[in-house]
């Protein structure tokens, strides 16, 4: 049903692609849930009737927002009788879960593949609803590093990142494998690491000015772009340079002042 190494992005995508009724999910849940940072997937229900032709189970897909919060979607994946077609449809509570058992297969929604207490795993799931939130909280602050006291911005970061990489000018610029960790990045921060630096170069002015571009990952790890910004050009031209680290973009920097 998940693979443990599918992104949660494509996660989501794949879930709500899926569905039949995705278009009925709130607006507003849609847009929370994709700042998802960390998801979990469980199977809460199944029930089989081979002679019937029926079958139907259910998941419930929690998700570990970017604002601290959490938010779960119930999947009802199903079979109906003489039909071999496999459905999918997706309801944000388990209350509508159990509506629509009663819709397409006639039975109340309290039969025992929904009801608390003939089900031991949903008697907790209904005594403990933030358990899987809880967990991925948990996962998700052992792996992620010290933020650094940073604010980041989420926004489109990954076309940021994108950007940068773009106009990035040097040979050694980082190259598929940043920059394909970097489609991944939903936050970022954009902090001037060095003020303007000017100085003589035959006879004229030049400045540089040094850039850390630090982005948060799906993963929750960090990754920074130091971009140099100078006119030590032979034409005086405005000039973009991208570095993986900050002490590769200083050696650059110092390069340049010596050679112009």
């Amino acid at each position: 049903m998940s693979d443990p190494y599918e992104t949660t992005e494509a996660h989501l995508a794949r879930l709500l692609g899926r569905a039949l009724n995705s278009f009925d999910l709130p607006d507003r849940l849609v847009e929370r849930l994709g700042t998802a940072l960390a998801h979990s997937s469980s199977l809460y229900a199944t029930h089989h009737s081979p002679a019937a032709g029926l079958w139907r189970e259910t998941h419930r897909h929690t998700y570990l927002l970017s604002d601290g919060g959490s938010a779960s979607l119930w999947e009802l994946v199903y079979r109906l009788a003489g039909d071999r077609t496999i459905r999918h449809e997706v309801f944000v509570s388990k209350a509508e879960a159990c509506l629509a058992v009663a819709r397409l297969f006639g039975e109340p929604p309290a039969e025992a593949a929904f009801d608390p207490d003939l089900d031991p795993a949903l008697a907790a799931a209904e005594e403990e609803p933030d358990t899987d939130a809880a967990l991925l909280s948990a996962l998700f602050a052992a792996t992620a590093p010290a933020r650094r006291h940073r604010e980041y911005a989420v926004e489109e970061s990954a076309d940021h990142a994108r950007r940068v990489l773009r106009r990035a000018e040097n040979p050694d610029r980082p190259g598929e494998g940043t920059a394909l960790r970097l489609r991944s990045a939903y936050a970022h921060q954009i902090t001037q690491a060095f003020g303007t630096r000017p100085f003589t170069a035959d006879g004229r002015g030049t400045g540089f000015n040094l850039y850390e571009h630090s982005f948060v990952l799906l993963d929750g790890s960090e990754l920074s772009l130091w971009e140099v910004e100078h006119t030590a050009t032979p034409d005086g031209r405005h000039m973009c340079e991208v570095y993986e680290s900050e002490v590769a973009a200083r050696g650059a920097m110092e390069l340049r002042a010596q050679v112009r």
